[in-house]
């Protein structure tokens, strides 16, 4: 797990690359490095002023050696590969592909990837790979560079494109240093994605001219940046197979292999109880984490800790700080851009504590992509008779979250684009009164899934999930909350061969009630805990006393600096408005926290673009 960056294209100053680096420090603790390079592949001093160049902060997890230190070039020297992730049960492919003649130095995923290419080629590679992984492949030999992402969206990867290079990175804050100043603007629509999902969807981020890389995808360019081209490498697939627990003990049993120590976040939910029962099965124990929160109906630390006492594990109990506001900026540039989950406070928090004691830490996301979990996708698929037909869409300005205008706005779009506003920040009506000079506002800004719908009502939200809220929420959200502190986190049930086989599986298998319940075929310990009986509980922290305490300042002075930083496309009136009424309509509590990170998100990364290169 690391921190990736580079360029392309036009000679830059070696002090680019130092801040280029410097925003990926946290992601990579254990060793940090640039290479550069001249036209030809020949490696250039450190200091020179090049076009191509590497940059890597590596968090070391296996073969935690220095000759294991990224960027790592082919054995002859022509191939560089820049990687962030972990790619699992790849080594009896390494042991075929040692006995047709090549020759590893480490015992790392890294030197194996570079095999792996020079063997099968880029699609042949990407076939082998299992696991999660953002990397930069630069070829010398062929004169061109394959940018790559992971299958379900665990690790991420953005871009910018000039007209004379381009460069890459993990966050858009190793990009931006890149930038020619005058091309570091926010995007309008940007921000207005940000106000209605809460987050800007892939591909899109918050600047015009950096872009998010999908799940699934890879890019490939020349050398000097031209000739650039987007694809589509991997969608998900129904596979049937019959042999799904012992898949679902593969997935678990390979992400435990670590040179570094390893643990679990341990919810009271049926997902990390799943693999946690599997661990004791497997013979393997490890610490787990769960988050506590005293005095709230949220805490579900004790029946975390029964789970673990039942299993005979180990579980130590993180009480969340009551207070932010001494950590609010730090968590906020953590988050890379606009980002307002507001469970991401805890999950830092809890990150922040247990990579005191490990390194690698499991945990149970994308369950309630695979299984329905969501209390929304049931809601929702009850008016799936209503299909493709919607009344003429109407948008009414309103900054109230809810009632007849907001009902009138979902019956004016089809039923699947409703979806999204089940799960939303802004309404397009909050949206229009919030920007009153934005015309012809969208009714979301997510991906429409590539694949043709069919299936059932759930099968065909499920779709839009794995599109877009799986990887560019949920994911997102917990790389960059534990990568913040070097933690790589590890997601069993996104193994994609498990992924495969669960699209795979009749409907009355995969959508009970309660949810959830196949699981049990899979580990049979989950009954014995309880934890079916268990209701399904948020991550959320108290927002309404931060709002009141921690954060009154700032929501006091949003409306003034949301109005400046945006250049007036947030209406300073009309924010005011919408933070007084929070003060009467509790419902607003998440919005008003949504323009408060927003406000910080925006500062901050107004100061870093204005910090010309």
């Amino acid at each position: 797990m690391c921190g990736i960056g580079g360029h392309l294209g036009r000679p830059v100053e070696p002090h680019v690359r130092g801040r280029m680096l410097g925003a990926l420090s946290n992601r990579g603790p254990d060793a940090q490095r640039i290479m550069t390079f001249d036209a030809h592949g020949a490696r250039l001093p450190d200091n020179a002023i090049a076009g191509t160049a590497l940059v890597h902060a590596r968090l070391s997890i296996i073969d935690p050696r220095p000759v294991a230190d990224q960027p790592m070039a082919s054995a002859d020297g022509r191939v560089w590969l820049c990687y962030n992730g972990e790619v699992y049960g790849w080594e009896d492919e390494a042991k075929r592909l040692a006995g047709r003649g090549a020759s590893f130095r480490t015992h790392c995923d890294t030197e194996f990837i570079l095999h792996a290419y020079d063997a099968y080629g880029i699609e042949g590679l990407l076939e082998r790979l299992v696991g999660m992984f953002a990397f930069v492949l630069v070829d010398f030999r062929e004169r061109r560079v394959h940018l790559v992402r992971d299958r379900l969206g665990k690790k991420p990867l953005v871009y910018a494109r000039t007209r004379d290079g381009v460069a890459f990175g993990s966050t858009v804050r190793s990009v931006l240093p890149w930038l020619p100043a005058s091309m570091r603007a926010f995007s309008a629509t940007s921000i207005d994605a940000f106000l209605a999902h809460r987050y800007v969807p892939a591909p899109r981020t918050i600047f015009e001219t950096i872009e998010r890389l999908p799940n699934g995808h890879r890019a490939e360019c020349a050398l000097d940046g031209s000739d650039f081209t987007v694809r589509r490498y991997w969608m998900p697939r129904p596979v049937r197979r019959d042999d799904m627990s012992a898949l679902f003990d593969d997935a678990v049993r390979k992400r435990l292999v670590s040179d570094r120590p390893l643990g679990l976040f341990l919810s009271s939910c049926v997902y990390s109880s799943a693999f946690f029962s599997r661990f004791s099965a497997l013979r393997h124990s490890f610490c787990s984490f769960s988050a506590a929160f005293p005095g709230s109906s949220l805490d579900e630390s004790d029946e975390a800790a029964q789970t673990a006492r039942a299993l005979d594990l180990p579980n130590e109990r993180i009480v969340i700080p009551t207070s932010i506001r001494d950590d609010f900026e730090r968590i906020i540039a953590a988050l890379d851009e606009p980002f307002a989950d507001p469970s991401a406070f805890p999950t830092w928090y809890l990150a922040r504590e247990a990579v005191r004691q490990i390194v690698v830490v499991l945990g149970g996301d994308g369950g309630d992509e695979l299984f329905a979990g969501y209390k929304r996708i049931a809601t929702h698929a009850r008016s799936s008779w209503r299909d493709r037909a919607h009344l003429p869409r109407v948008i009414v300005p309103d900054l109230n979250p809810k009632g007849w205008r907001k009902a009138i706005g979902e019956l004016g779009t089809t039923w699947e684009d409703a979806y999204a506003l089940r799960f939303s920040g802004l309404t397009p009506n909050q949206r229009a009164w919030l920007q009153p000079a934005m015309t012809s506002l969208p009714t979301h800004y997510w991906r429409t899934p590539d694949d043709v719908p069919q299936g059932t009502a759930i099968d065909r939200l499920l779709r839009w999930d794995f599109s877009n809220y799986l990887p560019e929420y949920v994911l997102r959200k917990a790389d960059l909350c534990t990568m913040a502190h070097g933690l790589e986190l590890r997601a069993p049930l996104l193994d994609h061969r498990f992924v495969e086989a669960v699209l795979a599986l009749p409907a009355r298998e995969r959508y009970t009630r309660p949810p959830k319940r196949y699981l049990a075929q899979l580990a049979p310990e989950l009954d014995r805990l309880g934890v079916f009986a268990r209701k399904k509980r948020g991550f959320n922290p108290p927002l309404s006393d931060w709002l009141r305490h921690d954060l009154a300042d700032r929501v006091q002075g949003a409306a003034a600096s949301l109005a400046s930083v945006t250049h007036g496309q947030l209406d300073r009136e009309r924010i005011a408005a919408m933070t007084a009424a929070y003060a009467t309509t509790p419902a607003l509590a998440e919005q008003v926290l949504s323009l408060v990170m927003l406000d910080e998100s925006l500062r901050q990364l107004r100061c870093e673009a204005a910090h010309v290169a």
